[in-house]
């Protein structure tokens, strides 16, 4: 997985890029990436799967601060991103939830 980051001079905002490989996703699957930047809204913001199979998906984030985020495969498969800056344990103990400081 790859996340990039990219901080603007002109705003207090960083374009994160979001990068899923195709190995992580089984029969083409939709992927939504989900986090506090979105309420866990989980279908506010679809991956778009590139001509290479892997999904992608860029978002502003406020620069200041970490947010909490996991993707979500078809309807309940729950994922991290290995490449996250820091995990934390999720509220509910099944897991962990990525963060990423920007």
């Amino acid at each position: 997985m790859a996340i990039s980051k990219k901080f603007l001079k002109s705003k207090p905002v960083c374009k994160v890029r979001f990068e899923v490989p195709k190995t992580q996703i089984e029969n083409g699957e939709t992927i939504y990436l989900v986090g506090d930047f979105n309420d866990w809204d989980i279908s506010s913001i679809p991956m778009k799967k590139l001509k290479s199979g892997n999904y992608a998906v860029t978002v502003d984030l406020e620069v200041g601060r970490d947010y909490k985020f996991r993707y979500l495969a078809g309807e309940n498969i729950w994922f991290n991103d290995s490449e996250a800056d820091g995990f934390e344990s999720t509220p509910y103990g099944d897991g962990e939830n990525s963060i990423l400081s920007v």
